[in-house]
């Protein structure tokens, strides 16, 4: 179960590591793909890595489906 879901739109607003928990996920869209965070439970939105040509490992990537399923679990989303 995911308790709270970031989507972070921007490369600079990531969230501070201490605001993430064990049971929250960090998922990277449009722009914010272009830079990794430091945090291990962070994934991107697949369809935007591809359409920037970026190389990110298959196992932190995440389609439109998966990051709809997340979103519907989740008790809580924040929009950075």
């Amino acid at each position: 179960m995911v308790d709270t879901v970031y989507l972070i739109k921007k490369p600079a607003e990531f969230p501070i590591a201490d605001l993430i928990s064990d049971n929250d996920v960090m998922i990277l869209i449009q722009d914010a793909v272009l830079r990794q965070p430091s945090i291990s439970n962070w994934y991107a939105c697949k369809e935007d890595v591809i359409a920037r040509g970026l190389k990110i490992s298959e196992n932190r990537l995440l389609d439109y489906e998966d990051i709809l399923n997340l979103i519907e679990k989740a008790n809580k989303v924040i929009v950075w």
